[in-house]
């Protein structure tokens, strides 16, 4: 599995940005997908979860409410809609194909450890 992801920028505190994670290979359908970001200095974080069916989600508590993560199975692109954009929000994005469902409590596939395939990532940027 290949992915790609793609849609960051420079953005202004407030705004909106929507990122795509194109996956290649077969059995796209099969898979948990997950979005994860790294900021300057800092290690890389859970941002998003989906399940195959998009039916089983979660979120970080700093994005919950702001971010939205959707897939087009038939497309086979991952989606993370993210509104109200803060100057925290600022790192790098990257979208991961997961090994399977790991659940920690409610929270669905929330560790890098849980997926087998990183994308090469996509810069978000937001000013204040």
């Amino acid at each position: 599995v290949q992915l790609q992801a793609s849609g960051g920028g420079l953005v202004q505190a407030g705004d909106s940005l929507r990122l795509s994670c194109v996956v290649s290979g077969s059995s796209f359908g099969n898979y948990a997908m997950g979005w994860f970001r790294q900021a300057p200095g800092k290690g890389r974080e859970f941002v998003a979860s989906a399940s195959w069916s998009g039916e089983i989600t979660s979120y970080a508590e700093s994005v919950k409410g702001r971010f939205t993560m959707s897939r087009d199975n038939d497309k086979k692109i991952v989606y993370l809609q993210m509104n109200s954009l803060t100057p925290e929000d600022t790192a790098v994005y990257y979208c991961a194909s997961a090994r399977g469902s790991y659940y920690r409590g409610s929270r669905y596939n929330t560790e890098e450890i849980d997926y087998f395939s990183w994308g090469q990532g996509t810069q978000v940027t937001v000013s204040s």
